[in-house]
């Protein structure tokens, strides 16, 4: 991308500690949670599931906020927006931030909501399952949205996540249309299938006139035209952002332009642990590639090594610099 703005990508996104413990499928089915996706949830039912859950692990997570530190990790300067109180969470999220090299200034939140966890469920086969306190990651107003930030980078992304709150929204459009304005590209990922059934309308309208590169994954895709093949909506994305791509874990992923589709081979490994974050890691591999020059396929490349790394280990912050993936 041929521009001197100083950020490769800024993101809003909701800041997020996960809270990670392994379990077996009985515990999904007795907890009433639908596997491999994700659900809002309340603090008292964030107390009960906490207290029913296993031995945890806390790793800072948020899937903007995710994809932000995957890029820095890879050497990306980026900046992220959103909302932590001034808690033990949200001192270990700012911290962990900074720490990668993201910058994080939004100030905390004021009016005692607690920074926000998700409850992470994990199965035997690596999958899954998240329950979401939003808690203070939900007070993210217009006038948090740095401004300056969003007309100094190349790529503004943002997070289906925050699309089930009217001031989220509200703040969202605000940074569009900041975007769009300055110049600055707009990144989407559609975050989950819950997601889209929830929004599937505003999401059509948003593909179709406000975002330049979109993110989903096989599931999302078809969620968004209920009814067609994998092949049909392949034909339906096509053409309507500059770049859609389309991931399918184990079986690669699919990049859309107007007028080409590429296939990317899936990286093996020897043994799934956790898919939390891989579709945030592809975004990171494949948005570092975009504003560094690199051709889509290469991109989508780095996006799966990215991918294929998180999903090794617990939580979905590297354990080993990704920088050594550039070399691969």
């Amino acid at each position: 991308m041929m521009t001197n703005k100083p950020y490769d990508v800024v993101a809003i996104g909701n800041a997020i500690v996960d809270v990670l413990s392994f379990c077996d499928d009985s515990f999904i089915t007795a907890q009433e949670m639908r596997k491999g996706t994700m659900q809002l949830i309340d603090a008292p039912r964030a107390e009960q599931l906490y207290n029913a859950m296993g031995q945890a692990t806390e790793v800072s997570g948020g899937s903007a906020a995710n994809t932000l530190a995957g890029m820095a990790d890879l050497g990306a300067k980026t900046a992220f927006i959103g909302k932590v109180n001034h808690d033990e969470l949200g001192r270990i999220f700012r911290h962990d931030m900074n720490a990668i090299g993201v910058e994080f200034k939004t100030p905390e939140a004021t009016n005692g909501v607690p920074t926000a966890r998700c409850l992470i469920a994990v199965t035997n086969d690596g999958q899954r399952t998240m329950n979401t306190f939003l808690g203070a990651a939900g007070e993210i107003h217009t006038n948090d949205v740095d401004v300056n930030l969003i007309q100094n980078a190349k790529i503004f992304y943002g997070e289906g996540y925050m699309w089930d709150l009217e001031v989220t929204k509200t703040a969202l459009r605000h940074a569009f249309a900041t975007a769009r304005a300055a110049g600055t590209k707009i990144a989407f990922t559609l975050s989950d299938v819950f997601c889209v059934e929830r929004s599937r309308e505003d999401y059509l309208a948003m593909i179709e006139h406000d975002f330049d590169i979109l993110f989903c994954n096989h599931d999302e895709a078809q969620a968004l035209y209920p009814g067609k093949t994998f092949e049909q909506v392949l034909d339906l994305l096509q053409g309507k952002c500059e770049v859609v791509a389309v991931t399918g874990g184990s079986k690669g992923s699919i990049i859309l332009t107007k007028d080409a589709r590429i296939e990317v081979a899936p990286i093996w490994v020897h043994e799934v642990v956790d898919t939390t974050g891989a579709g945030d890691l592809y975004a990171a591999g494949f948005l570092y590639g975009y504003t560094h020059g690199m051709h889509l396929g290469q991109c989508g490349h780095l996006g799966s090594a990215c991918a294929s790394d998180i999903i090794t280990h617990l939580g979905a912050r590297a354990q080993k610099p990704l920088k050594r993936l550039l070399a691969a």
